[in-house]
């Protein structure tokens, strides 16, 4: 079998800015909503068999506490916001699995069920539905691969390396050192990504970079500032990493057989019916039986 693992935060944000939006006649935006329940049906209509999906059910998160600019609820769209538990309750509907994060993040969801799919030995392959970056550290081999829906692009270990200059698991360290500007979190100084990744391809961790450029067996321009750099804020750039490191025991329920769609509840039809669309009901029926 195949897992599919959808990252629901993002494909809500794709798809509230990529398609009109739609208002009910009780004034409500359910346009991204209705958008994301028609895009996850065309992979259930494709052959998906077994599938969660991941949000952020408020925005912020344990890691807010770590770092007082870590990202928030701040600045997003109202009409935005609005719809994460209205998708939430209309996934359940459907039948999906769904991971509502509240302590922790979407993307920890998605490690933590990513690490459940791999370590069933009937799964073929796990896709991680996501083109976010913090989930490259999650990729393994062939077998846990990253997949942007979106640009059609996979991703496995070694396109992870040929898109970072790390293998996966320096993600958090890479991230660390760079920065994240969508996290909140700035990066050490002078570590650019070309420097980051050559470093770290070369020493694999922070915690075994030398203290000292002269110990350094690896040739980077700017070699003495970077290590004086990094000495100085060492602490920061481990603190950064705790940030960018998922956690792969977030409240995600397994067996993989939980996944399995079987089909929409009866709760599907009033749902569609308060989000205005006839058509999603018959789609979902459809599919079901296909199954």
């Amino acid at each position: 079998m195949e897992v599919h693992l959808i990252d629901g935060t993002y494909e809500l944000f794709r798809h509230f800015y990529a398609v009109p939006p739609v208002r009910t006649a009780a004034g409500d935006e359910v346009g991204a909503t209705r958008g994301v329940l028609g895009s996850l049906l065309g992979m259930l209509e494709g052959g998906a068999t077994h599938l969660g999906v991941a949000t952020d059910h408020v925005i912020e998160s344990f890691r807010n506490d770590l770092w007082p600019g870590y990202k928030t609820g701040d600045g997003i769209d109202p009409p935005l916001l609005e719809q994460f538990p209205l998708l939430e309750d209309a996934l359940r509907a459907m039948g999906v699995t769904v991971w509502a994060m509240v302590e922790h993040e979407a993307d920890d969801a998605l490690a933590t069920a990513a690490r459940i799919g791999a370590a069933d030995d009937r799964v073929e392959r796990v896709f991680i539905c996501t083109p976010d970056k913090d989930l490259a550290q999650s990729v393994v081999g062939t077998r846990v691969v990253q997949l942007d829906r979106m640009r059609r692009e996979l991703r496995d270990a070694d396109g992870v390396r040929a898109r970072f200059g790390v293998p996966p698991e320096a993600i958090p360290d890479y991230l660390a050192l760079v920065g994240d500007a969508a996290d909140g979190y700035p990066g050490i100084p002078r570590w650019g990504a070309k420097s980051t990744a050559a470093v770290l391809a070369r020493y694999g961790s922070i915690d075994a970079i030398p203290a000292k450029a002269a110990d350094w067996d690896v040739a980077v321009r700017g070699a003495a500032a970077l290590a004086s750099m990094l000495d100085e804020q060492r602490d920061l750039a481990l603190l950064f990493r705790d940030l960018a490191r998922l956690r792969t025991d977030s409240p995600v329920e397994g067996p993989v057989d939980r996944w399995r769609w079987t089909g929409p509840t009866d709760a599907f039809e009033a749902i569609c019916r308060q989000l205005e669309d006839e058509i999603l009901p018959a789609r979902a029926a459809s599919a079901a039986r296909g199954r």
